[in-house]
């Protein structure tokens, strides 16, 4: 099932029909992802006026794992999305592999759903438009400006009014800069100087099975989707890729496939993008939940690193504890001030520990030795490897 035909409405307004000069928004989201959708969804049903800016047009690609755990299937039901009638790949195995190859296999307790961010982003942009979302797409906000009880986002196209708004723009933005938020302007780190590359590959790999690669400085993720295809995202550091001449494709030859599994997978699978999809600058280090009133979601709130869960299933769930607070706010019932100070507070009770676990973890990874004796160590004592996963992931919501 295409991204064309999943979800089709008849009647949909055209956005730029609802908006009126000066109108001002209940709530203005800036970043059509996961989180900025969902948040959008839920406020529309709530009854409040919102207005959303993407700065692509749908559907269009990301670099992603496309990975969902079964913590958030109820969620994406309650918003419209049934996976269990798309057909879609259901994973409950897990293999993670040290970069000489060394594995380790463990069977998944929750388990998860394969889907491309493609399908399920654009399926959820047109489930936000049917109930009466305004979505800006081809939009990039240039910044959003708090002025005694309201704010200004500022775009090309002009200036939109709202009461609270939500930044959920992802890993990097221009308005992180813009704003002078510390991960843009810190030294490059281990934590803060990652790259992400993404293909849409096909392969006879399991179908059932999540594989986290491991190679020097870098981790490789892979696993089906729908349509018979598989995603294969990497994230690695921009050292890696000068030390190969800058060649995304020297890097994959050179460093990369010295893990025999990567290079496996890189000389026998079918590549369905000409070019890989390339993020860069990436951080992981800590950001905070509010900024300038602005409540931050998603990846804007914290990048997660590759073995702390589900950033998705994460995203989604902040925009769900959010859109409670935004709509006690709305509605009178609570101030600004307790609306984001509460916020921040079930955010870190609801992920602090497992973001932690998840550096933890991570700070196993990347060397030869360490990645293998961690390795090792847990092919030994199966029962930590449940721990770990009960660590880093979470309930539904």
């Amino acid at each position: 099932m295409g991204a064309e035909t999943l979800y089709q409405h008849q009647g949909q307004t055209d956005p730029q029909q609802l908006t009126e000069a000066g109108e001002m928004f209940d709530l203005a989201i800036i970043g059509g992802g996961l989180a900025g959708l969902t948040l959008a969804i839920q406020m529309k049903r709530l009854g409040h006026t919102v207005v959303l800016f993407e700065k692509e047009c749908y559907p269009f690609h990301r670099v992603c794992g496309e990975y969902i755990s079964l913590e958030s299937a109820q969620f994406l039901l309650d918003m419209g999305i049934d996976m269990a009638k798309m057909r879609l790949p259901v994973i409950d195995s897990l293999e993670v592999s040290a970069p000489d190859g060394n594995l380790l296999t463990h069977k998944l307790s929750l388990g998860g759903i394969g889907i491309s961010r493609q399908l399920l982003d654009f399926s959820l942009a047109n489930i936000a438009k049917y109930e009466g979302v305004v979505i800006h797409e081809n939009e990039k906000v240039q910044d959003v400006i708090f002025t005694d009880a309201d704010f200004t986002i500022v775009t090309g196209s002009g200036n939109y009014k709202s009461k609270a708004a939500a930044g959920c723009f992802g890993k990097r933005s221009n308005i992180d800069i813009k704003w002078g938020r510390h991960f843009v302007k810190d030294k490059p780190s281990k934590l803060n100087h990652y790259i992400g590359v993404k293909y849409h590959i096909k392969s006879d790999y399991p179908a059932n099975t999540i594989a986290l690669h491991n190679f020097k400085d870098g981790y490789c993720g892979m696993s089906k989707i729908e349509e018979d295809k598989y995603c294969l995202c990497y994230l690695t550091t921009a050292a890696n890729l000068k030390s190969s001449n800058n060649s995304i494709k020297k890097m994959e030859e050179k460093i990369l496939s010295k893990n025999p599994l990567l290079a496996n997978i890189f000389q026998s699978s079918e590549f369905f993008f000409e070019e890989p999809l390339v993020i860069s600058q990436i951080s992981f280090e800590k950001k905070s939940t509010i900024e300038n009133h602005v409540l931050m979601i998603g990846d804007a709130a914290g990048m997660v690193t590759p073995l702390c869960g589900n950033g998705m299933s994460m995203a989604m769930h902040a925009g769900k504890i959010a859109a409670n607070l935004l709509h006690q706010f709305l509605k009178g019932r609570i101030g600004r001030d307790e609306m984001e100070k509460k916020y921040s507070q079930q955010w870190h009770q609801a992920f602090s520990s497992r973001l932690r676990a998840g550096r933890w973890i991570q700070s196993f990874f990347g060397g030869r030795f360490i990645t293998n004796l961690f390795i090792s160590t847990m092919k030994k004592f199966p029962s930590l490897v449940k721990q770990l996963e009960k660590r880093t992931h979470g309930s539904s919501f």
